[in-house]
């Protein structure tokens, strides 16, 4: 995975996160989501499972900025969670986190990518909308304070044959 800041994102570099990692990433999920906020358990439980599951890492000379992570068993993947501190929305982390997600989750070999994004978060539901996610359902009251969920569908293109294989076909 390349960690080479593109352009708009000089000084961040995304990588896989890592057991080091999680005392930091816990401290911000509590300060982000303090009303959903995952146990510090729960990253690493997850962390432990890398044969379906794939968590990153965005960080700068701060620190870590951002984190996302994936869980995928065919056919379905499902981004567990994202995340980006608010004084670094809008550089294009959150894009570049869900870009190296939804990557792993074709790597893997999933058909659909789902997620849960909370129905009061505009900017999150506009960001997966440009990446061609879709609203599928409601979860009602999905959230501890009430909030409904939205679960959005990304389809995945089923993999593109070789053009050489193709037109290699196409004459017998």
């Amino acid at each position: 995975m390349s960690t080479t800041p593109e352009p708009h994102m000089a000084g961040v570099t995304v990588r896989d996160m890592t057991l080091g990692d999680v005392p930091a990433v816990g401290a911000l999920e509590h300060k982000l989501f303090p009303i959903d906020a995952w146990p510090v358990q729960m990253f690493l439980d997850e962390l432990s499972q890398p044969e379906t599951r794939r968590y990153l890492v965005a960080e700068t000379t701060d620190g870590i900025v951002g984190y996302a992570g994936l869980m995928c068993i065919e056919p379905i993947a499902d981004i567990q969670t994202i995340a980006v501190v608010p004084d670094y929305e809008g550089r294009g982390i959150g894009s570049r986190l869900l870009t190296q997600l939804i990557a792993e989750a074709r790597h893997r070999g999933a058909a659909d990518v789902l997620l849960e994004v909370r129905a009061d978060n505009p900017r999150a539901q506009q960001l997966y909308v440009r990446f061609g996610f879709e609203q599928i359902h409601i979860r009602p009251r999905y959230y501890r304070d009430g909030v409904d969920a939205l679960i959005m569908r990304l389809q995945l293109a089923a993999p593109e044959t070789d053009g050489h294989q193709a037109t290699e076909a196409g004459r017998q």
